[in-house]
C-alpha cells in the first residue's frame, strides 16, 4: 500500500480510530439514549504487554449542546489482575465560565478528552480493567451520548 494511500485511509476512518502506532487501545461505548444511569458502568480491558514504557491514559466524553451542566464528576475504577481496585474521582470541565463548550465539535456533538495518566508506569504486565461510572446526582445523565477510554504509549 502507497503511503498516501494509507494516510487518506486514516484519515477517513473515524474520529475515534486511531492510525497511530503509539496507540494501544482507543474505543469508545454508545450511552444508551443519551441517558447515562449510576448502573451502567462501561468498563474497558486493555492488555498491557511491556512496563518499562510510560503510557499516558485518556478518559474521552461525548456529549450533546444540551448537557444540562458545566461540568462531569466520574468514578474510575482501575484494576490490573496482581494489584487492589484503585477508585478515583475525576472532575471534567466541560465548559468554561461564560457557558462555551470546551471539547471538540462536530454540529451538535461535543469531544472532550481528559488526562488521566500522564507518563504512567504500569506496574505489571496482564490485563487492566478501567471502569467509569458517573458520579452526578441525576440518574440518568442526560446528554451523554459515548464514554471511552485511549492509551497511547510513550
Amino acid at each position: 500500500m502507497k503511503k498516501s494511500t494509507f494516510l487518506i485511509g486514516c484519515m477517513t476512518i473515524s474520529l475515534f480510530v486511531s492510525c497511530d502506532s503509539n496507540t494501544i487501545m482507543d474505543e469508545n461505548v454508545n450511552i444508551y439514549k443519551n441517558a447515562w444511569a449510576h448502573a451502567n458502568k462501561p468498563t474497558f480491558d486493555v492488555h498491557i504487554s511491556d512496563i518499562s514504557k510510560k503510557y499516558d491514559v485518556w478518559l474521552n466524553v461525548r456529549h450533546t449542546s444540551h448537557y444540562p451542566y458545566s461540568n462531569l464528576f466520574i468514578l474510575v475504577h482501575q484494576k490490573g489482575a496482581n494489584t487492589k481496585l484503585y477508585t478515583y474521582k475525576k472532575e471534567l470541565k466541560l465548559a468554561d465560565s461564560y457557558g462555551k463548550w470546551t471539547g471538540n465539535t462536530a454540529g451538535s456533538l461535543y469531544t472532550k478528552r481528559s488526562l488521566i495518566h500522564k507518563d504512567y508506569s504500569f506496574p505489571d504486565t496482564g490485563l487492566y480493567h478501567f471502569t467509569f461510572e458517573q458520579n452526578m446526582r441525576d440518574n440518568p445523565l442526560l446528554e451523554v451520548t459515548d464514554i471511552g477510554l485511549n492509551i497511547t504509549s510513550k
